[in-house]
């Protein structure tokens, strides 16, 4: 077979691959669209009112664009040397230059003026129904229902595992592909939602596309958006500022609900707080502590540590670990406050009975086997 004709089978074999591709994959609702060229489909009146903006901004954009290129293409072309003309000597006009000052000037106030309502609109999050604080962890978000039905429930919303492996095995799947969730963040429908952001390690910023939302998350700061869903469904986001290797698994996943549906989740969910509550006392076994450190492993430590332990890059590998097999003082310490600048965060928004069985599971996981156990009450006494 002549080289040319493996070039034509190989472009061959790929387009029929990016055929296959793209009838596998079809636009997700609350989320992103196939090929998609504008704006998500507004959920919000917030949204709404960007998208109109955006058009006419947009309209007022190519209209300079089309008259200033035109202008000089159409000057450049009717008086090129080519046709005898010759370049003209002369000076500055103050008319031209007062003309090109004020002109753009007043359309960017005109702009400024058509985007002034909707911009604080988007600032305005007084008399909301419900507020929920939004905090940044490398790589996950944490939500805490801090006022309004559902007051209490807390969280932590991580990618899906399955999802990650599917990133690392190059085999994507699905309409969703890393951005389902283990927990979405749930909400009523018509009802204002107060977003509070902050971050516990590197700037976040937690945005929804067709929500019209976007705020960053600084830690050791406090900023707040809203939102008022005007139909129930799924909605879709991600981290939205570069916070690091892992940036791209951090997806946002909002679930908007009725009203009577809302109030049957919050009760659920708050039996199922009630249900996972542990007495800090109790002495557990090391079976139970493994069982238990296992699951809180896979949705919080996996991601970066991988489910083998071997971690990879700057992200130290816990199997063969020395201070994983001999030192619980300091991987109860390294848990709890973070260590390596940041690199390894702060998990002190995990219990005492979750830490500890984390810890027991990785010291008893993989080639450690030390059997070693740590207890709730060890972590208690470490925290400040």
């Amino acid at each position: 077979m002549s080289h040319r004709a493996r070039l034509a089978q190989a472009l061959a074999a790929v387009l029929l691959l990016s055929a296959g591709a793209a009838r596998a994959v079809e636009d997700l609702a609350g989320g992103p669209g196939v090929r998609q060229l504008n704006l998500q489909p507004a959920a919000t009146r917030i949204a709404v009112e960007q998208y109109s903006l955006h058009n006419v901004v947009m309209l007022i954009c190519l209209v300079i664009f089309v008259g200033v290129f035109g202008v000089m293409f159409w000057s450049i072309l009717k008086h090129r040397k080519s046709l005898g003309h010759k370049a003209a000597n002369f000076h500055e006009s103050v008319t031209v230059e007062i003309a090109w000052t004020v002109v753009p000037f007043l359309i960017i106030i005109l702009m400024g003026a058509l985007a002034t309502r909707t911009v604080v609109a988007m600032k305005d999050t007084t008399n909301a129904d419900l507020t929920i604080k939004a905090t940044g962890y490398q790589w996950k978000w944490g939500y805490d229902y801090l006022q309004g039905e559902g007051e209490g429930i807390a969280f932590l919303s991580t990618l899906d595992v399955r999802q990650r492996q599917m990133s690392d095995a190059g085999r994507p799947e699905g309409n969703d592909y890393l951005l389902r969730v283990d927990n979405p963040l749930v909400v009523p429908v018509q009802r204002k939602v107060r977003i509070v952001t902050t971050a516990n390690d590197v700037i976040h910023a937690w945005g929804v596309p067709a929500l019209g939302v976007k705020q960053d998350a600084i830690p050791g700061f406090v900023r707040d958006t809203w939102f008022r869903a005007e139909r129930t469904g799924d909605f879709y986001g991600q981290c939205v500022e570069l916070c690091g290797k892992e940036h791209a698994y951090m997806p946002i996943h909002v679930k908007v609900l009725g009203a009577a549906d809302y109030a049957a989740w919050v009760q659920a969910k708050k039996r199922e707080m009630a249900a996972a509550a542990d007495d800090p006392t109790r002495t557990w076994t090391l079976p139970e502590l493994v069982a238990r450190g296992q699951q809180v492993y896979a949705s919080t430590c996996a991601a970066c540590h991988r489910p083998d332990g071997k971690g990879g890059g700057p992200v130290k590998p816990l199997d063969g670990s020395a201070i994983v097999r001999n030192d619980p003082a300091r991987q109860i310490d390294i848990v709890l406050h973070g260590a390596a600048n940041g690199a390894m965060p702060s998990w002190k928004a995990l219990s005492d009975t979750e830490i500890a069985a984390v810890i027991t599971f990785t010291k008893n996981a993989w080639s450690n086997q030390t059997g070693v156990l740590v207890q709730p009450a060890q972590v208690a006494q470490a925290r400040p």
